[in-house]
């Protein structure tokens, strides 16, 4: 009773295959193209010429002759039009139609380039008040066309433009061509080129005209601008402007207009209008880490406060492994778009495997732009710890002045390709400061990127710190002790697990650090990345003391706006019984 059954089964899969077969068929394109006697880029042009016609087939597959027969007439007419551009003006091309099977065609295409027209000729010439540029002379210098060579009408096009647009950034926003020729004499297969570009005057940044953000004061919106009235007129200047408006995070549309109509004495005003983002603002927020666990995170930002471009912000975090509360104020200062001034107050909680503490504290700080990059700046911390580590139950109050030195620089904030950055510390306490104990700490962190060929990168990071202290080890609150292991540490050892340990074997953390790691990533697909690192490093007291924890192993990543996820199974180096760990992370470490 069950054979029927299994017979009329296969019917039906038997059917379902003949069907899949049949729209195949349909499907397939009526009319494939073969074509020899050239390769490389030609072959592409040539075949991106000769695509198919919308209308050469009818809906039920059929090919229309009539149609078909007047596309392989224009054959050569569309093949000699696409060598052309590689100097090939003498092309002979033979067609050849053939009938594979019912509704499919196969058109053979035999091209002969012959003797290719070369230059024979060429003036290139930059005229009126830029004529004297060194940019623009060293492009008419390295013009990629020379006498004899191949005439290129492609290398010509790009280099032309090139050269406008170098002088457009210039500030020689009225340069045009008044002469760009190319004679071409088929019968001798030469080429004469003559191109002038005439620069015109050199124009430099009128007056600015912001609309758009009234409730923001002006000095504060000038601050943005990367260039003075006055300055020679540059399109990057104006790009580095916009970045400036968007990167502040106040405002969700920036467009900058040159009203050139209005230029006045070779000055040209420009127009900025700015859609502002949302005055207040809440920021839910769900991830996970290996070193926090999950985690909820709740963010409220008051972009504008009391209508004097201050910020409000307020965050909120609750992790498995840490908790906190922050609130900060933050004031531009005049002078420069990077400096401010800063307040915040907070807690913070961490229960992590080599210790729990909990602390309260408030910070001022002040902050300059030093140009370039540079980011300098001292603040003032009171820090009150409570912590437990090794069974000991301890309560520090710390009053902590600091230095600080940074530089950050990257080619793109989302997947950076190349890109640098360091920072330098130096923070202490005193008893003479209402401090529970006296030390002094210098702290120092850095990284590269590096571009490599095939889409590889070389990332490659250090951290390192040192403590001067007179003071027993465990009066020192853990927040400035030492420790290492971690996703953003030394991977395939657990988060804040290395460093010097007491007699019972719990780690207790050192008064000196050193981590280094190396890199390799590979980029695929659009988003995605592998790589492969080694990490090395740990936590001690002495240099003659240093036992080095090692890992090393395999990643992936995907990047997303928000930031990279990234996936590590990272191995341990060097130990008796070496494990696996596997780390995850959302977020920028760069």
């Amino acid at each position: 009773m069950r054979l029927p059954g299994r017979f009329f089964l296969f019917r039906i899969v038997l059917i379902i295959f003949w069907l899949i077969i049949f729209s195949a068929t349909a499907r397939s394109e009526p009319l494939s193209l073969e074509v020899t006697g050239i390769t490389g880029e030609l072959l592409e042009n040539v075949r991106a010429a000769l695509t198919l016609p919308t209308d050469l087939a009818k809906a039920d597959g059929t090919v229309e002759r009539h149609w078909l027969t007047r596309f392989v007439g224009q054959v050569p007419d569309k093949v000699g039009k696409a060598l052309e551009p590689f100097g090939y003006f003498a092309t002979i091309t033979s067609t050849q139609l053939e009938n594979q099977r019912k509704n499919q065609w196969l058109l053979k295409v035999k091209v002969l380039r012959g003797e290719p027209v070369r230059v024979t000729s060429l003036r290139v010439v930059v005229t009126g008040a830029g004529a004297e540029e060194k940019r623009l002379q060293r492009l008419v210098a390295e013009f990629p066309l020379r006498e004899g060579d191949i005439l290129r009408q492609d290398h010509y096009e790009r280099a032309k433009g090139e050269l406008k647009a170098s002088a457009l950034d210039l500030g020689y926003l009225q340069a045009d061509f008044p002469r760009h020729v190319i004679r071409v004499d088929r019968g001798r297969r030469s080429a004469e080129i003559e191109l002038e570009l005439a620069t015109g005057p050199r124009l430099r940044f009128g007056k600015t005209l912001i609309h758009g953000a009234p409730d923001f004061p002006e000095w504060f919106l000038l601050q943005h601008l990367a260039y003075a009235e006055g300055d020679f007129f540059s399109h990057d200047k104006l790009g580095q402007t916009q970045f400036n408006f968007l990167d502040s995070d106040r405002f969700r549309d920036v467009l900058l207009t040159p009203l050139e109509e209005l230029t006045d004495e070779e000055m040209v005003p420009v127009s900025v209008q700015l859609t502002p983002r949302t005055r207040h603002r809440l920021r839910p927020g769900v991830g996970f880490g290996t070193d926090t666990g999950a985690r909820l995170s709740l963010r409220y930002r008051d972009n504008n406060a009391f209508h004097r471009a201050h910020l409000l912000d307020a965050d909120l975090l609750l992790a498995e492994r840490r908790q906190s509360l922050v609130a900060s104020y933050v004031m531009p200062n005049r002078g420069h778009l990077e400096s401010r001034t800063e307040f915040s107050v907070g807690y913070q909680a961490e229960d992590v495997e080599t210790y729990e503490s909990s602390s309260l504290f408030a910070e001022a700080r002040q902050v300059w732009g030093l140009g370039q990059g540079y980011l300098g700046s001292v603040y003032l911390r009171l820090l009150q710890e409570d912590y437990r580590i090794a069974d000991e139950d301890r309560r520090s109050r710390l009053t902590i002045p600091g230095l600080r030195l940074s530089r950050r620089q990257y080619s793109d904030p989302i997947r950076p390709r190349r890109g640098s950055s360091f920072a330098l510390e130096a923070r202490g306490a005193h008893r003479w400061l209402a401090s529970d104990i006296s030390l002094l700490q210098f702290l120092v962190s850095g990284n590269v990127l590096l571009e490599l060929p095939g889409r590889w990168t070389l990332f490659a990071r250090t951290e390192g710190g040192t403590t001067l202290q007179d003071e027993p080890l465990a009066d020192v609150p853990t927040s400035l002790r030492f420790f290492a292991g971690g996703d953003q540490s030394v991977r395939g050892y657990a988060y804040q697990s290395l460093g010097p340990q007491d007699a019972n074997g719990d780690v207790i953390g050192g008064k000196h650090l050193g981590v280094a790691s190396l890199e390799l990533e590979r980029a695929f697909l659009t988003n995605w990345g592998a790589s492969a690192f080694y990490d090395a490093g740990n936590a001690f007291n002495n240099l003659s003391d240093i036992d080095w924890a090692q890992g090393a192993g395999l990643g992936v990543r995907y990047y997303t706006p928000v930031g990279p996820i990234k996936v590590d199974l990272a191995r341990q180096i060097g130990e008796p019984n070496p494990s696996w760990r596997l780390h995850v992370s959302v977020g920028f470490a760069w």
